[in-house]
């Protein structure tokens, strides 16, 4: 049976549901429409998206073209008038590319976010409603003001809404108190516990998941939050590495560390699972690790929601090889180069079904509490 519970006796959806997928992001954005598609045939196998109107796909042709100089325009191929509109924006897919002046440009995330606004612009208002799906959130780091300088996600988002975007969706967002920027609009906060607990109870059937066997850890004060939730809903203790800074140094944007400082129970021969919400360079979590196999745990899983891998995968091909590191989980919701599948360290975890139900769900006006904690399901996978 499938997650959702709805049938065509149901009221109509809030508009006709389309869905446009920014560049990079088509691969997820079909396996999003494979699973609305399945959930929304009749007995005879033909999709409907609103009324009695048959459709072959949720996905519209929506292209950013751009000139050799490298500026661009959004251009939609079909009608979106009255249209429901759900926008899959990969801000961080640094794997797709652009021409200017001949030269081969990767698109970096102020491109991205440009291409975003051009298709928003394309729609001159047409669109019975806008959300935009955007997994890890535009500048989410730059969230705060710590001297003379921009807060960008803030203004993006007032940017984004002064548009006509209605909801924005994020996942595991690094401090959602920026939603404070945009107090009159949906802005949802989604995290892949449920997604991420199954994907490694299937990866490592033999692990042993009480408090005697397994603890959790948090690789610094900021990603408490979600490692409280991942210990209450699992039942085990939790531990927390405080980081120590040196803020009289700036290394590339950011204040480095000078060490880790643990703050828990004891480790020896447990198994540990390091939670948090991004994996950049990587040298914090590889640090953190270390750390804790010099408290002599047996295995170090890693559970991020974004694997950025800035600086490459050697680092943590280094730590698998010296058993370090045993696996590392991170979802498919942003780029990943083609390598990172082969590594024997790296579980994809695919978010697609629980996106295409999130959207499923908005569209029908439905509440999404039940999709935004799902304890009863976490309890019920881990009983089996």
């Amino acid at each position: 049976m499938n997650i959702h519970e709805y049938t065509f006796a149901d009221p109509y959806p809030f508009g006709k549901l389309s869905i446009i997928a920014m560049k990079g992001c088509e691969e997820v954005a079909s396996k999003i429409d494979y699973y609305l598609k399945d959930w929304r045939k009749d007995s005879n196998g033909v999709i409907y998206s609103e009324g009695s109107v048959p459709i072959q796909s949720f996905l519209l042709d929506a292209a950013c073209p751009r000139f050799g100089s490298g500026e661009a325009k959004g251009v939609i191929n079909e009608t979106v008038r009255g249209h429901d509109i759900f926008i899959i924006s990969d801000v961080f897919n640094y794997g797709v590319t652009f021409k200017m002046y001949g030269m081969e440009v990767p698109m970096s995330p102020d491109d991205h976010y440009q291409d975003l606004k051009r298709i928003i612009a394309a729609m001159n208002g047409k669109a019975k409603r806008i959300t935009v799906i955007m997994p890890m959130l535009y500048e989410g780091r730059q969230h705060k003001r710590a001297t003379r300088e921009s807060l960008d996600c803030a203004m993006a988002l007032q940017e984004l809404t002064s548009m006509g975007v209605e909801n924005i969706i994020s996942f595991d967002i690094h401090d959602p108190r920026v939603q404070n920027a945009i107090p009159l609009h949906g802005f949802e906060d989604f995290h892949p516990h449920y997604q991420m607990i199954k994907s490694f109870v299937r990866t490592v059937p033999d692990a042993k998941i009480d408090r005697e066997h397994m603890m959790i850890i948090s690789p610094d004060e900021g990603g408490m939050s979600r490692c409280i939730y991942y210990s209450s809903v699992m039942e085990l203790d939790l531990g927390m590495f405080y980081k120590r800074r040196d803020y009289s140094v700036i290394v590339n944007g950011k204040n480095p560390v000078v060490s880790h400082e643990f703050l828990g129970d004891n480790l020896v021969g447990k198994d540990v699972i390091v939670v948090d919400d991004m994996i950049a360079s990587g040298d914090s979590m590889i640090d953190v690790a270390n750390k804790l196999k010099e408290r002599k745990v047996k295995n170090v899983y890693v559970f991020a929601s974004f694997g950025l891998f800035t600086e490459g995968f050697e680092k943590f091909d280094k730590a698998y090889r010296d058993g370090i590191i045993s696996r590392v989980f991170t979802t498919n919701m942003i780029y990943r180069r083609p390598d990172l599948m082969d590594k024997p360290w790296y579980t994809e975890v695919d978010m697609s079904k629980y996106i295409a139900n999130i959207i499923d769900t908005l569209n029908y006006d439905n509440s999404l509490s039940e999709l935004l904690d799902p304890v009863q399901k976490i309890k019920k996978l881990l009983k089996k």
